[in-house]
């Protein structure tokens, strides 16, 4: 005699629990790493004109390291306020990687 079929059993379904996502270290990252590009951005005009104008030696390392730190003092405000401005804006519209959501 043959056994009745039996009755399919549901799939099983593990809960997934929420991951770890570190959204505020990796906002630093990302604002630290943008500061120090738009800094780079707003010095590397003089720094190229250093380097077309002045002699290779230490006389040019000395000349970029001054250029360097009486172009950026004024402008270091700009280059903070574009990175957090940046930050949060790809935090926001989840344009940055660590941000968007897992599915």
């Amino acid at each position: 005699m043959a056994t009745p079929p039996s009755k399919p059993r549901p799939p099983y379904y593990r809960k997934v629990g929420p991951t770890f996502q570190p959204r505020f270290t990796l906002g630093l990252v990302y604002l630290f790493g943008f500061f120090f590009l738009y800094c780079l951005i707003l010095i590397a005009p003089s720094l190229i004109e250093v380097l077309e104008t002045v002699p290779t030696g230490p006389e040019q390392q000395q000349a970029a390291e001054k250029i360097a730190h009486e172009v950026i003092r004024p402008r270091l405000w700009i280059a903070t306020a574009l990175s957090t401005i940046t930050t949060v804006a790809g935090a926001h519209y989840r344009l940055l990687p660590g941000f968007r959501e897992v599915r």
